[in-house]
C-alpha cells in the first residue's frame, strides 16, 4: 500500500493534466473532489457517522426498499460474508441505511465507516465507491488508493446504484472489506455480484410497487427468464408502461435511440410502440410454455425473450378492493378463477377470528391452503396439523386430548400434551374432520364451546385459545343428514367455507404443471422440461388423485427422463394414457381448448401464439376428416 504522501504528490499531479493509469470513473472522481468540493487530499477526515436523530429519519424513509430488498441483501451477504465482506445500503445522499457485516469487527468497522449511518457522499468522504456510484449512476470499484482521502486507502469498497421505477436513482449497494489483496482485478466478481443483486432489488421493487399492473420480463437469452431477467416494464390495464428497472430504460432505449429521453419521458407511452405486443396479448407470455417460445419482436424487427406476470390482484370482476393477498396465498394458483376466488376469501380471513372449513376432493391442497392462511397471519404461532382419519380410533382421543400421568395402563408417569393443547396460541389443523368418531365430536365441542380441554384422567380442566381451520373430502352437511355428523359442531366449523375445485376442472393446468414439476426436479437435482406429446398426455388424464397424484406422476418422469426431457413414455402408465390410437389425438385437443376459450378463435390464437387463419385452417382440417 503506498504511503500517504506519495498518494496526495499523485493527485496533485492528476491536477496538474499529467497522465494517469487509473481508471477514468477514479480520475474524474478525484477531479470532482479538488474542483467541485474543493476538498484537501492532504487534510484526511476520519468517516462520519450522521446523528441518530438524522439516522433516524434517513432509515423511516428508506424503509419500503430495506424491506422489499431484503432477501436479495441477506443473499448476497451470506455468499460474501466468509470472505470478510461488509455490506452498506446507502439512500441518494450517501447515508448507510442498512448494514450487515462480522461483529466481532465492530469497532474498527465503525472507526473506518463501515457502518450503520456512516456518509459516504463525494462531497463529504472524497471519492469512494458509494459517492462515485452516486454520480455516475453506474457500478464501480474502488480499490484501496483509489480512494481520495487517505484515511480510506486501505478498503476495498464495490458498488452499484438501485434505481426506482421512475428512473431516479434511490439507493447504493455497496460491499467493502477493510483488507484485500493487492490486485484491482480481485473484485471483479465482488463487482458482478453487486450489480445482479442491484438488478434483482429493482425488479422486486417494480413487482412490490406496480402489483396492479403486468410486468414484462425481457432478455436477450431465455436462460433465467423467469427469475433473473435483464430487464422488466410494468403495463397498465390499458398498455401504457407504468414503470421499470433501470435495464428497462436501457432495453427501450436501446429501439428508440437518442430519441428515448429519460426514464421519466418513457412513462405513460403505449408498449406497442416499442414493441410488436398489445395488452391483450400478454397472457401468451405467461408461464406455462417453454421460454424458447415466448418471443416478442421489437419494432425494429429484432427477437427479445420475454415473461408476462399478471397483476397481483387480476381477479375476476376486478381488484378487491383494499385486499393485498399475502405470499404465502400466490403459490395456490396460476389465473384459475376458481382458485383466485378462494385467494381472496382467504386472504380476508386469515387475519379473523373465525373458524374455516376447507372442501375439496383428496389430493387438492387442503393442508397446503391451511399452513399458507396460517402463514399469512401477523403473529401466527404454531401449526398443529391432526389426520383424524390416520389416527386409530382407539388413540385419537388421548393424541387430541393428551392424559393425565397414570390416567390408564401402559400410561407415561408424567402424562401426555394433547394435540389440541399444543395448538395453544397458534392454528389447530384437523384434516378428515368427517372421520371424527361421534363420541369425540361432542368433546370437540365443548372445547371449542368453552374454550378449555380437559386431558384424559385428569380433573381439572386446561384453558386453551387456537385458531381451528378444518378439512374433509366428504360433504360434511350430507353426512350431518344421515347423523353420522353432529349438526352443532357443523355449525361451529364451517362459519367460512373455501371450496377447492378439482385438478381436472383448473385451468392454469399447464402453469400448475410447471410449477410442480420445477420443485421435482429442484428436489432430485435434474433440470427437465415437459415434450409437448407428455403435457397433452397430462392433460387428457382425469386426475382423481388430484395434485398430489399430479406431483408423484411429475417426480417419477423428472427421473425417468433423458436428455432434458420427459417423453410421454417416461410418464406413469395411468397418466400416459392415450387414445385408441395410442398417440394423443391433436384434434379433440385443439376442439377443447377452444371450448375452455368459449369458440372465441382470436382468444385460442392468441393462447397458441399463431394467426388466427392458422386456427381456422386447422379446424377446416378437422371439420373435413
Amino acid at each position: 500500500m503506498v504511503s500517504a504522501k506519495a498518494h496526495v504528490q499523485e493527485i496533485e499531479r492528476v491536477a496538474r493534466g499529467d497522465s494517469s493509469t487509473r481508471d477514468a470513473a477514479v480520475l474524474q472522481s478525484w477531479l470532482r473532489c479538488l474542483n467541485d468540493y474543493r476538498l484537501d487530499p492532504a487534510k484526511a477526515q476520519e468517516a462520519y457517522i450522521v446523528p441518530q436523530t438524522q439516522l433516524k429519519e434517513h432509515r423511516e424513509q428508506a424503509q419500503e426498499l430495506i424491506r422489499i430488498g431484503r432477501s436479495a441483501i441477506e443473499g448476497l451477504f451470506r455468499h460474501v460474508m466468509d470472505q470478510h465482506y461488509v455490506l452498506l445500503l446507502s439512500d441518494a445522499r450517501g447515508v448507510t441505511v442498512d448494514f450487515m457485516g462480522d461483529p466481532t469487527f465492530d469497532n474498527q468497522l465503525r472507526k473506518a465507516g463501515l457502518y450503520l449511518g456512516s456518509e459516504w457522499s463525494e462531497s463529504r468522504a472524497g471519492t469512494c465507491a458509494v459517492g462515485a456510484s452516486i454520480v455516475s449512476g453506474e457500478p464501480v470499484v474502488i480499490h484501496q488508493d483509489d480512494h481520495f482521502d487517505t484515511c480510506h486507502i486501505g478498503l476495498t469498497c464495490t458498488a452499484a446504484p438501485i434505481f426506482d421505477t421512475f428512473g431516479d436513482l434511490t439507493a447504493v449497494l455497496d460491499i467493502s472489506q477493510l483488507r484485500s489483496p493487492t490486485a484491482k482485478a480481485s473484485q471483479h466478481l465482488a463487482l458482478h455480484l453487486v450489480s445482479e443483486t442491484a438488478r434483482r432489488i429493482e425488479l422486486a421493487n417494480l413487482m412490490a410497487r406496480t402489483r396492479h399492473d403486468w410486468i414484462l420480463r425481457l432478455s436477450r437469452s431465455p436462460d433465467f427468464l423467469d427469475v433473473d431477467p435483464e430487464a422488466a416494464v410494468s403495463v397498465d390495464a390499458s398498455g401504457r408502461i407504468s414503470g421499470m428497472t433501470h435495464g428497462g430504460f436501457r432495453a427501450l432505449s436501446r429501439i428508440l435511440g437518442s430519441a428515448a429521453g429519460g426514464t421519466r419521458g418513457l412513462i405513460g407511452q403505449p408498449i406497442s410502440r416499442f414493441l410488436d405486443l398489445e395488452v391483450d396479448e400478454l397472457p401468451r407470455l405467461m408461464r406455462g410454455r417453454p421460454n424458447g417460445e415466448r418471443v416478442v419482436r421489437t419494432r425494429g424487427a429484432a427477437a427479445l425473450f420475454a415473461s408476462a406476470v399478471a397483476p397481483v390482484q387480476s381477479f375476476r370482476g376486478g381488484p378487491a378492493t383494499g385486499s393485498r393477498v399475502p405470499r404465502a396465498l400466490r403459490d395456490l394458483g396460476f389465473g384459475d378463477a376458481a382458485i383466485e376466488a378462494v385467494q381472496v376469501k382467504a386472504s380476508r380471513l386469515a387475519g379473523r377470528d373465525i373458524p374455516i372449513l376447507i372442501q375439496g376432493e383428496t389430493g387438492t391442497g387442503k393442508e397446503f391452503l391451511a399452513r399458507a392462511i396460517h402463514d399469512s397471519q401477523p403473529n401466527p404461532g404454531r401449526f398443529v396439523a391432526v389426520n383424524c382419519a390416520a389416527i386409530p380410533e382407539s388413540l385419537i382421543e388421548s393424541e387430541l386430548f393428551g392424559y393425565a400421568p397414570g390416567a390408564f395402563t401402559g400410561a407415561s408417569p408424567r402424562g401426555k400434551t394433547g394435540l389440541i393443547e399444543a395448538a395453544d396460541g397458534g392454528t389447530l389443523f384437523l384434516d378428515e374432520i368427517g372421520d371424527m368418531p361421534l363420541g369425540l365430536q361432542a368433546r370437540l365441542l365443548r372445547v371449542l364451546a368453552e374454550g378449555e380441554v380437559t386431558p384424559v384422567g385428569a380433573h381439572r380442566p386446561k384453558p386453551v385459545r387456537f385458531r381451528l381451520i378444518s378439512a374433509s373430502h366428504h360433504a360434511l352437511d350430507r353426512l350431518v343428514a344421515t347423523g353420522a355428523f353432529r349438526q352443532d359442531l357443523f355449525f361451529r366449523l364451517n362459519a367460512a367455507t373455501l371450496k377447492l375445485p378439482p385438478l381436472r376442472e383448473r385451468s392454469d393446468f399447464d402453469a400448475l404443471a410447471d410449477h410442480v414439476l420445477k420443485r421435482a426436479a429442484e428436489d432430485l437435482g435434474v433440470s427437465v422440461r415437459l415434450s409437448a406429446e407428455a403435457r397433452l398426455a397430462l392433460r387428457r388424464h382425469d386426475w382423481p388423485g388430484n395434485l398430489r397424484e399430479l406431483a408423484n406422476a411429475l417426480k417419477v418422469a423428472a427421473a425417468l427422463a433423458e436428455g432434458g426431457e420427459i417423453r410421454r413414455e417416461d410418464l406413469p402408465d395411468h397418466a400416459g394414457a392415450t387414445g385408441p390410437s395410442g398417440h394423443p389425438d391433436p384434434g379433440e385437443d385443439l376442439r377443447a381448448r377452444l371450448a375452455a376459450c368459449g369458440g372465441n378463435v382470436s382468444a385460442l390464437a392468441r393462447q397458441l401464439g399463431v394467426d388466427r387463419t392458422t386456427v381456422h385452417r386447422r379446424l377446416r382440417r378437422l371439420s373435413a376428416r
